[in-house]
């Protein structure tokens, strides 16, 4: 952080892109809670909201991959305030094209606008997150991602509360969007513009832009990077896999019937959550590698009961280790990529691509494989890609204590 921020000006910094991950994961819960509304207003099959998904899922991704462009061209300040505006139209758009045009083009069009503006958001949020991180000297990152967790809970029982009252997706989209549109101005007046700490020059001088981007392309040349993409690979993997599957595993599978999918998904998402507020402190006194290795055990092992277990209460024992072994991988890798300050954005950008690449594009191949082979048995994959992301956990050795520790000798 600037030095010469105080330390009402950090305070202001912090909860600031607490409100930005929150209100990131109301916009999508917002979309997402109303998937059945929009698929009956538009009069369209499931192989159409498939369409709409992967479009979304597309443009997301190329947000995430040109973050670090936009960052480099505007600044993270300046970069939110637009991507959040985006996210906001996004959502409007989608609202109008279903309930005014019912008209599927439109809503296709909004939802690349919220996926590029999501996808671009994510990038800059991370990266202000993990220099707020590093101010504070302790693990807060995952703190983040549980207000993302809140974000989606508010925004899933504020689309229930719509759907309950038959509220129109236009209003309800609407509502959502002019809240996000009016915090995003809120959010950036308290945001510090860190645009030259976060390319830091030898010459103390601010690097031009393409000298930026040169330093972003870089991020996939190394070797660390890809190493931090297969621990997020794997947990992005299991949390999709279970946001997906799991409910309809639990219901069908294990015969417990819809309610009790709903809980057990419930389960799994409780416990993540509740990690990703109060793991920092655990970290800071493990360590990243140690307690990744060990929640890539739990996430296994809680996969591997969930699959055998032969009653409902292992079912729901199995959801709860997999909820906690999955819960500090993303954020955790993200954390590592910004550890150089220089090349944060850049490394926190391709290591995401890795992560949200499967987290957007692992379940649906997951579905597709369990037509042959069932749900159950498919779902070792995710042991498989859990395992491997423990294994490849030492990559998020801390750089900067190395660096500290290597000037001290």
């Amino acid at each position: 952080m600037d030095s010469t921020l105080t330390r009402a000006q950090y305070v202001r910094w912090r909860n600031a892109i607490f409100a930005i991950f929150l209100a990131s994961g109301v916009s999508i819960a917002t979309w997402a809670s109303r998937v059945p509304d929009i698929k009956s207003a538009l009069d369209i099959d499931n192989a159409q909201i498939g369409l709409l998904l992967l479009g979304m899922g597309i443009a997301s991704i190329i947000g995430i991959s040109t973050g670090p462009a936009v960052m480099a061209r505007t600044g993270a300040r300046r970069g939110m305030l637009v991507t959040m505006i985006m996210v906001a139209a996004g959502l409007v758009l989608i609202g109008v094209g279903t309930t005014v045009l019912a008209s599927f083009p439109v809503v296709v069009v909004g939802l690349v606008l919220f996926g590029l503006g999501n996808g671009a958001l994510d990038v800059m949020m991370n990266v202000e997150a993990t220099a707020i991180e590093q101010e504070a000297g302790k693990t807060i990152l995952p703190l983040f991602h549980a207000f993302f967790s809140f974000g989606t809970v508010i925004g899933a029982g504020l689309g229930w509360a719509a759907a309950q009252t038959h509220t129109s997706v236009v209003v309800h989209a609407s509502g959502v969007g002019a809240a996000i549109f009016i915090a995003s101005f809120v959010c950036i007046a308290n945001v510090p513009n860190r645009d030259a700490v976060l390319d830091p020059h030898e010459s103390g001088e601010k690097p031009h832009w393409r000298e930026r981007m040169h330093v972003a392309l870089s991020a996939w040349r190394e070797p660390r990077t890809y190493a931090l993409g297969v621990v997020m690979l794997g947990m992005s993997f299991a949390e999709g896999g279970a946001n997906d599957w799991l409910a309809l595993g639990t219901a069908e599978d294990h015969g417990g019937g819809t309610a009790m999918g709903a809980a057990a998904l419930t389960v799994f998402s409780v416990c993540m959550t509740a990690v990703r507020i109060f793991g920092g402190p655990l970290v800071d006194r493990f360590g990243r590698v140690l307690v990744l290795r060990v929640l890539s055990v739990a996430a296994a092992g809680g996969i591997l009961l969930f699959i055998l277990a032969p009653s409902l209460p292992l079912v729901f024992v199995g959801a709860a280790l997999w909820g906690i072994g999955a819960s500090l991988g993303f954020p955790l890798g993200m954390s590592a990529a910004a550890d150089d300050p220089a090349k944060a954005a850049a490394r926190v950008s391709a290591a995401a691509t890795i992560g949200y690449i499967a987290f957007l594009g692992g379940p649906p191949v997951l579905g597709v494989i369990s037509e042959h082979i069932g749900l159950l048995n498919t779902l070792y994959i995710l042991v498989g890609l859990v395992v491997a992301s423990g294994l490849a956990s030492g990559a998020a050795k801390p750089l900067v204590r190395e660096s500290a520790a290597l000037t001290t000798k």
